[in-house]
């Protein structure tokens, strides 16, 4: 009985020694972060966004260093998977790694539960959402999203401030849970502004929403972007609202407006990318990753990491606090001083409490989606089935 005893009184001390090692393992001064991103690192959108988060990342917090690989996608790398690129990440130090692009969910996965000691951030998506459909218990991943639906629904609000026809079109990547909801979340705010500031009815706003296929153009796969936007220009869209990485929308909006045409833009994901072609550029609604991002690769050093999601907005005190906010909105030049106020009143209105997702509000086949004065909930609006009644385009992709 004794010998026994002095077993378990080891057994205990060597379980206790061990946690202690694993939690002092887990904290270091130093931290390299490996980032994968699905585009150029300097498209003027979604992939340098990412990657100036990162850059702010080791602005902020000593310690930090990062590494990179962009363009990882079928076209640019094909035969190669993006597990295999977060390998290659790894064998240069990382052990922190962002996968910064919605369809690399399952590559993600695949690499997290393979590599259990690396932290794992993926961008965008929801398998760590324990409210969500497809919750995966992966101790080492963490979702992180923007609640880009309110910069969305700001831009909506500037587009229709600003057309003269009426007709707003959306230039939209490949079609899924995400794109409808921020394609849906313009056309929202569009309708506002439509309605209640400009008192006009509701049908007269016309709102069409063409996919490309992928988040930028990929000769020879995808639609491509720049001849979308011009047929939304030659059929009477006078502002196009992009949805995609690059900056098609705005470059064709300048080509038109050079030839005499009133025509506006509005693109996406870049803080910087107002200030492209000013004299057609409306705002943009862009994220913010560097805060987030941040505070992760705090907990990580600090042996504090802990499995989740978070779906961040906006620092309504101030949407474009680069310290605060995970979403903004940055005004364009085009903007006019009328439609610039009513961009600032929105702001307001979004702060006190205004929300749009709320009944009574139907998919685009006509189906109740939200009875009237239901808010909807989150999983509601990150899983919209369909584009919203009033949309026109396709709601799901072709078989």
């Amino acid at each position: 009985m004794k010998s026994r005893k002095v077993l378990m009184i080891v057994l205990a001390a060597l379980v206790l020694a061990c946690g202690v090692v694993a939690t002092a393992s887990a904290q270091s001064s130093s931290l390299t972060i490996g980032l994968v991103l699905v585009g150029p690192y300097n498209d003027q959108g979604w992939s340098q966004a990412n990657y100036d988060a990162v850059q702010y990342v080791v602005k902020k917090v000593p310690g930090t260093k990062m590494i990179y690989i962009d363009k990882a996608n079928p076209a640019d790398r094909p035969g190669t998977t993006v597990s295999q690129l977060g390998e290659s990440l790894v064998a240069q130090g990382a052990k922190m790694v962002i996968f910064s692009s919605d369809d690399m969910s399952d590559e993600a996965v695949k690499f997290a539960t393979a590599h259990p000691d690396i932290f794992v951030i993926m961008t965008s998506g929801s398998q760590v959402w324990k409210d969500g459909k497809n919750y995966q218990d992966i101790p080492n991943m963490v979702n992180i999203m923007g609640r880009m639906e309110f910069g969305k629904m700001i831009a909506g609000v500037a587009a229709a401030l600003t057309t003269k026809t009426g007709q707003i079109g959306y230039l939209g990547p490949l079609i899924n849970d995400e794109t409808r909801r921020l394609s849906s979340s313009v056309y929202l705010g569009a309708r506002y502004a439509w309605t209640k500031y400009l008192k006009k009815d509701p049908a007269d706003l016309k709102f069409k929403v063409t996919w490309i296929g992928f988040w930028f153009n990929i000769p020879g796969v995808t639609s491509d972007p720049s001849q979308v936007a011009d047929d939304f220009f030659n059929s009477g869209y006078d502002v196009v609202v992009s949805g995609i990485d690059t900056t098609e929308a705005v470059t064709e909006a300048a080509k038109y407006a050079a030839q005499g045409k009133k025509v506006w833009a509005i693109p996406y994901d870049y803080s910087a990318a107002y200030q492209t072609s000013p004299t057609i550029n409306l705002g943009v609604p862009y994220f913010n990753w560097g805060p987030a991002y941040a505070a992760a690769a705090k907990a990580a050093m600090a042996g504090k990491w802990q499995s989740h999601f978070e779906w961040n907005g906006p620092d309504w005190k101030n949407i474009n606090n680069p310290d605060t906010s995970a979403v903004g909105f940055n005004k364009g030049k085009a903007l006019t001083g009328a439609a610039s106020a009513g961009v600032d009143r929105f702001i307001k209105e979004l702060a006190g409490g205004l929300r749009l997702w709320k009944g009574p509000l139907a998919l685009q086949d006509g189906t109740s989606y939200l009875d009237a004065g239901q808010a909807a909930t989150d999983q509601q609006v990150w899983y919209l089935p369909q584009l919203l009644q009033g949309m026109e385009g396709q709601s799901v992709p072709s078989k």
